[in-house]
């Protein structure tokens, strides 16, 4: 653990007892330069003229986003789609609010040799791939197609990070920057200002915006990562996050039975080099024929993933995350061991 007492915050009772900042919105313009600065300094975002709003980590801006997207004149829902493996939310929270203004429909590979060019689209991209690690790009184009980045994982500690990413509609989460999930803090960066106002609309409705401690912690949580040239997290993170995967793959690579995805080595204009792969997550596969529920398999072996139809994948695929502490790491890597070494 390091910089704990440099990142604490303490509160008191009577400070930001209001809804709104001394301008009147529901956004900290401190923390607003704060995130500007930050990707300046990765080089992974695009932020000069572009419009900057919070949310309750990225949960609540991919709908936020879906809701703005769609127009609500439209005779029939916008289709809402991504390529498997995806995140749940991105189907779940669609299904869950139930819009007469759009609906989830699948898999993009349903619908990218449509012809009709009047069905409107919204696609999510995940890139890096949750869960999957792969950088990936939008399948679906036309005037009649708009995407949604998920920009989660573009942090040179989980992926190399070959430029700036510039695109439309972008979100991004502290959760994945800094690992502060439970404080529930995202931010999306929107290039079109009646696109920015739609979102700003639905998270003032939602919940009158993010709470203020959340921003407060996020600032402070920034202001750290900011110290010095801005750079110790990311290379600190990345160290840790490739020696994981170094190690979970020299066991899986012993093993006729179990897969990882394949990540390559690729050009960082961040580190200025190439680097090895960093994923947050491992992809594991069982391949063995009769291994068609590899989340049982490894359950009975005391390691627990996320089942591969949580992504609309096959079940013979197993999520594994490698963000966890290091004690959790360590736990993995000898039941992985033992399960491997009993083939």
């Amino acid at each position: 653990m390091q910089h704990a007492a440099s990142s604490a915050v303490l509160v008191s009772g009577w400070h930001r007892m209001g809804y709104t900042y001394s301008d009147g919105s529901y956004i900290s313009q401190l923390l607003v330069k704060h995130i500007q600065k930050v990707h300046e300094i990765v080089g992974n975002a695009v932020t000069d003229g572009r419009y900057i709003i919070f949310g309750g980590g990225s949960t609540q801006l991919l709908n936020a986003a879906v809701y703005a997207l769609s127009p609500n004149s439209s005779a029939s829902p916008t289709k809402v789609v991504a390529t498997a493996p995806y995140f749940p939310s991105y189907r779940t929270q669609t299904e869950l609010f139930n819009s007469r203004d759009y609906r989830f429909e699948g898999d993009t590979s349903l619908w990218k040799n449509i012809s009709d060019q009047t069905t409107r689209f919204i696609e999510f991209v995940t890139s890096p791939n949750n869960p999957d690690g792969k950088l990936t790009k939008g399948v679906l184009h036309g005037p009649n197609v708009k995407t949604i980045y998920d920009r989660a994982y573009y942090w040179p500690h989980f992926t190399a990070i070959p430029s700036p990413a510039h695109e439309d509609l972008m979100v991004f989460t502290i959760s994945k920057l800094t690992g502060h999930a439970g404080s529930r803090f995202g931010w999306a960066i929107i290039k079109d200002e009646a696109v920015y106002q739609k979102m700003l609309t639905y998270l003032q409705l939602n919940t009158i915006g993010v709470s203020r401690e959340a921003q407060l912690r996020a600032l402070k949580l920034l202001d750290v990562v900011l110290e010095g040239d801005g750079k110790e997290i990311f290379q600190f993170a990345y160290t840790a996050m490739r020696d994981r995967w170094i190690r979970l793959k020299q066991i899986i690579s012993k093993s006729k039975r179990f897969s990882l995805q394949k990540l390559s080595p690729q050009y960082c204009s961040f580190f200025k080099r190439s680097r090895d792969p960093s994923p947050a997550y491992a992809w594991l596969k069982c391949e063995r024929k009769e291994d068609n529920n590899c989340y049982e398999i490894l359950k009975v072996a005391g390691i627990n993933g996320n089942q591969g139809s949580v992504y609309s994948a096959d079940n013979r695929h197993v999520r594994l995350s490698l963000t966890r502490s290091q004690d959790d790491f360590e736990i993995l890597i000898n039941k992985l061991r033992n399960l491997v070494s009993k083939e």
